[in-house]
């Protein structure tokens, strides 16, 4: 069985992307780790990717607009790593570490825009609950491609429905949030982690669930 491939893909991915834009998405996470996004500016923006306002909002319609771009540009981009992180034709119990310790080494790699995620999407209405709808179906559509292999179909494993799917996603995302708020080294999140998932897809998870 072929694994399906990730359907992570964004308007601002559909979009051929320009140098400016690229050098605005990394100003906003380059002030985001300096200021916080709360305190950063358009003006800020701009300074740091040494262009001007007017190319900015050719781009973007607000500082709100970047940062919800940013956040969406990394979104897809640890999807990603997950997916190459893991192989398809190891153990199960291996491709389920494999996935677990790309999404931990993910959010370790930009802590502060990690924090920003957490903390200041909360207050930004629509568009953030927008982004989270978005990153919750696709980090679901990502647990239950990763366990639509051979490896998982082996007697007594249980592929991830979409409700285990989405256990597992929001109690990562807790948990990763909770860690990075208290200051505290999100690796260490790693085996609580693989020992929920295999208990929920191993197996001594005998509950009957439906989609």
């Amino acid at each position: 069985m072929t694994r399906a491939e990730p359907a992570t893909t964004t308007a601002a991915e559909a979009a051929p992307e320009s140098g400016f834009r690229r050098r605005l998405l990394d100003a906003m996470a380059e002030v985001i780790r300096e200021r916080g996004y709360r305190d950063a500016t358009v003006a800020d923006v701009v300074r740091a990717a040494r262009t001007s306002r007017r190319t900015f909002y050719e781009h973007f319609t607000s500082k709100q607009d970047c940062f919800i771009a940013l956040l969406t540009e990394r979104n897809s981009e640890t999807i990603q790593r997950i997916y190459d992180a893991v192989d398809p034709r190891a153990p199960w119990r291996t491709q389920v570490r494999q996935a677990i310790e790309a999404w931990i080494e993910a959010s370790k790699a930009d802590r502060t825009v990690t924090l920003a995620w957490i903390r200041d999407t909360p207050a930004l209405g629509e568009d953030a609950r927008r982004l989270h709808r978005e990153a919750a179906d696709a980090f679901v559509g990502l647990i239950q491609n990763l366990t639509a292999t051979p490896e998982f179909g082996a007697p007594g494993v249980h592929r991830a429905t979409r409700r285990t799917a989405t256990i597992l996603y929001g109690g990562y995302r807790e948990l990763i949030a909770s860690a990075v708020e208290d200051g505290e080294d999100v690796s260490d999140l790693v085996e609580v982690a693989v020992e929920t998932a295999i208990a929920l897809l191993g197996p001594r998870y005998e509950a009957d669930e439906r989609e």
